[in-house]
This record gives C-alpha cells, sequence and structure tokens, in this order.
C-alpha cells in the first residue's frame, strides 16, 4: 500500500511535491497500489518511485520524470506519456495498451510480459529494452529507435514499424506477421524461428540479418537488401523478391516455392 504521506504531497500540487523530492533526495517515494487514475502528473518528479501495482490509466504523464521507477503490475491503460524519460523503468507485466508514449525515452526499461497494443510509440526511444513476450499488436513504433532491443518472443502483429532502427536486435521467435517493416533497418538483427509471414520489408535494410528458419511466407520483400543474410531453412514461400538484393545471402534449405524472383539482384 502507497505511504499515505507521500500520496498527500504527490496531490497537493506539482510545487509542493517537486520542493519536497528535492529537500529530500534519498526518500523513495511509496505509491504502489494507488488511485492515481486521471490525475494531472505532468512534468512530476517521479525518479525511482515505487508505483508497483498503481491504477494510472488515463493518468496525464507527460515529460515526466520516471527514471528507474518501479510500475511493475501497474494498470497505465490509455495513459499520456508523451517525452516521458522511463529510462531504466520496470514496466514488467504492465498494462499500456493503447497508451501514448510518442518521443518517450523508453531506453533500458523492463517490458518483460507488458501490454503494450494499440500503444503509439512513434519515435521513441527504446535502444537496450528488455520486451521479451511484449504484446506488442497494433503498436505504432514508426521511427523508433529499438536499437539492440531483446524482443524475443515479442507479439508485433500489425504493428507499424515503418522506418524503425532495429538494428542488432533480437527479435527471434517474434510473431511479425502482417507488420509493417518498409524502410527498417535490420542491420544484424536476429530473426531466427521468427513469424514474417505477409510482412511489408519493402526497401528494408537487412544486411547479415539472421532469417534463418524464420517464415516469410507472402512476404513482400521487394528491393530490400538481405546482402549476407542468413535465410537458412526460411521458408519463402510466395515471397515477393523482385528487386531484392542477395549477394552474398545462405539460401541452403530455403523454400522459395511460389516465389516472385524476376529481376532479383544478386
Amino acid at each position: 500500500m502507497a505511504n499515505q504521506e507521500h500520496l498527500v504531497l504527490l496531490r497537493a500540487g506539482a510545487v509542493t511535491w517537486s520542493e519536497w523530492r528535492q529537500k529530500n533526495p534519498q526518500i523513495q517515494p511509496d505509491l504502489s497500489a494507488a488511485n492515481l487514475q486521471g490525475d494531472n502528473l505532468r512534468g512530476a518528479n517521479l525518479y525511482q518511485a515505487n508505483l508497483t501495482k498503481a491504477d494510472l490509466s488515463q493518468a496525464l504523464l507527460v515529460r515526466a520524470n520516471l527514471n528507474g521507477a518501479d510500475f511493475s503490475g501497474a494498470n497505465l491503460e490509455q495513459a499520456k506519456l508523451i517525452e516521458a524519460n522511463l529510462s531504466g523503468a520496470n514496466l514488467s507485466v504492465a498494462n499500456l495498451k493503447g497508451a501514448t508514449l510518442t518521443q518517450a525515452n523508453l531506453s533500458h526499461a523492463n517490458f518483460i510480459g507488458a501490454d503494450l497494443s494499440e500503444a503509439n510509440l512513434k519515435e521513441a526511444a527504446i535502444a537496450h529494452a528488455i520486451l521479451i513476450g511484449t504484446d506488442l499488436k497494433d503498436a505504432n513504433l514508426r521511427s523508433a529507435d529499438l536499437g539492440a532491443a531483446k524482443l524475443i518472443r515479442a507479439n508485433l502483429a500489425y504493428a507499424n514499424l515503418i522506418e524503425a532502427n532495429l538494428i542488432a536486435a533480437d527479435l527471434s521467435k517474434a510473431n511479425l506477421y502482417n507488420a509493417d517493416l518498409i524502410g527498417a533497418y535490420l542491420y544484424k538483427t536476429d530473426l531466427c524461428n521468427a513469424n514474417l509471414s505477409h510482412t511489408y520489408l519493402v526497401s528494408a535494410y537487412m544486411l547479415q540479418a539472421n532469417l534463418s528458419e524464420a517464415d516469410l511466407t507472402g512476404a513482400n520483400l521487394s528491393w530490400a537488401n538481405l546482402q549476407g543474410a542468413n535465410l537458412a531453412g526460411a521458408n519463402l514461400t510466395g515471397a515477393n523478391l523482385i528487386g531484392t538484393k542477395l549477394r552474398g545471402a545462405n539460401l541452403i534449405g530455403a523454400n522459395l516455392e511460389d516465389a516472385i524472383v524476376s529481376e532479383v539482384c544478386h
């Protein structure tokens, strides 16, 4: 349960809360299980605060400092976190369905088992974040930075990843069914055993990517750069490979049945 003194101070307003935090930097605010639904916490300093299982649904957290905060099991459904700093925060098993996180800093954050379905993460900084088993179905990740992020077994079905940075990210066994990765950067990305069926990868940069045993059934890889990529054992049935660059790619055991291979660039 939340520390009632801390809760009163937070609700006293931004000035009171900010002054208290400045005078007591050693105190970790305990707001666990607090009901903050719909509260205006714009710009609040919640650095390393304990917000486990708190209800922050529809809360306004624009430009809030949430660096290192613990949101494990918290409800942030449809919360507004535009440009918020969540670097290093713990959001494991948190509910962020439909939340707005545009241009937020989520680097090194823990999202294991979290629900980010339908969330807006456009241009968010998510580098080195842990998103193992995270639900990102229908999420907007356009131009987001997911460099070196761990997305093992993540659900990215129907997600918008246009021009997203996924360089060196781990998407092994991830579900990217019907996701849009047009112009995405996937240099040395691990997509081993990933579901990329009916995915749009037009003009994607996939140099040296690992796509071994991946399901690329019906995927559109036209004009993508797959030079040096590992496609061993991949299923490319019905895939569009028009203009695809495959120089040095490993296609041992790959299934190219019914693939459109005219004008393939070597």
